[in-house]
Formats: C-alpha cells, structure tokens, sequence
C-alpha cells in the first residue's frame, strides 16, 4: 500500500506518470508497506501468460529475493526511477523516504534496488555519474544504500506512521528495535535475487 498523502500526475510525455507527494511526507515515513492485495507471481506464472500480459507485468513488477513477481494493485507501480532517490527499499517488505519529500516532489525510487533482469540507460540526471541500472545494482551499491537507510530509520519513531497499521506484528517490532538502537538493520543486499542460488 502506498503512502496516503500521494496521487499519480503526468510528469513529461518523454517520461509518463509518477507518483507525487500532495502533503510534505519526512525522513523515515513509510512510503509503501507489501500488503495481501498486491499480485505475487512466480516466473512460471509470468511465462505462462501470453506476450501482451507479460510485457504488462514486465513494464510494472518487480523481483522479490525470491525470484517472484510483485505487481502492486495501487499506484506504487508509476514509482519512477531516480540515480538520487527520495526512497529505498527495504529488507522488511517497505520502502521509507530517505530524505524529506516536499508536498508536491515526485517520490522516487532507485530501480537497481528492484532486481530489474536486463540492465538499462537511464535518463542522465545531474551529480550523478551513473547512466545506467543493472542487475546486480544492490550488491554494487548495497553499502551507499545502507547507510541511508540507516539514518532514515532512527526516524522512525519521530514521525506519523500512516502505513504502520499495514506492517506485521515482526515487521513493526524488528523496525521499532532498529530505530532506537536495540539491533543493527539487515543490509539491503539481502533483497537481492540472486538466479544461480
């Protein structure tokens, strides 16, 4: 489930919709929680469509650790790709905002993060030195990555929750323990799809 105070607005006819934040959302606020209504598919679910339903799930899943498929029912599947993301996934089935997010600021997300299957050019964006997303982006970047994560979460508890309600009794428990110091955060490296294991 995506974030509330967001809705889908044309972002330029080169790029399509995105998500855009229509209330400031802060440092370490939930942006999406995994709930039951989102589609998990196993990739000989995904094959087993015909080319029009898997170019479909293709253009708006992505990869779990497990290989699967997620299609997400709400509007997280417009989340754009961005080399300088205002969210990350997490290792706890949720993306938090690593920095704060103006009302009216396209959420983003780093696709590298999403276990994408072929790698591809991404529109250049300023101090950025990267111009394309790879497969095994988050073992490439999982250190960057966490360290902003690990700040995000020690705000955790400081800011409104709207999406808590979502998480499961662990996730919220295993969240709350790292946001007041009590356990180290997993890496996100452990999102990642590893296809040989």
């Amino acid at each position: 489930m995506l974030h509330p105070d967001t809705e889908v607005r044309l972002v330029s006819p080169e790029i399509g919709h995105g998500v855009f934040a229509t209330k400031s959302i802060p440092k370490g606020t939930l942006v999406w929680v995994q709930d039951p209504f989102d589609q998990v598919f196993a990739l000989n679910q995904v094959r087993s469509y015909p080319p029009p339903y898997q170019e479909i799930l293709e253009r708006y899943c992505f990869r779990d650790r497990d290989g699967n498929w997620i299609f997400c029912w709400d509007n997280t599947r417009y989340m754009n790709h961005s080399f300088q993301s205002n969210c990350l996934t997490t290792p706890y089935g949720c993306e938090i905002a690593v920095r704060d997010i103006d009302a009216g600021e396209e959420l983003t997300n780093d696709y590298g993060c999403v276990n994408v299957i072929e790698p591809f050019d991404a529109l250049p964006e300023p101090h950025s030195s990267r111009t394309r997303v790879c497969p095994d982006d988050l073992l490439r970047y999982a250190s960057q990555w966490d360290k902003q994560l690990e700040e995000s979460y020690r705000h955790f508890c400081e800011v409104a929750q709207p999406l808590a309600p979502i998480l499961t009794i662990d996730q919220l428990g295993q969240i709350e323990l790292i946001a007041t110091g009590n356990i180290k955060p997993d890496s996100i490296a452990r999102c990642y799809y590893d296809e040989n294991r």
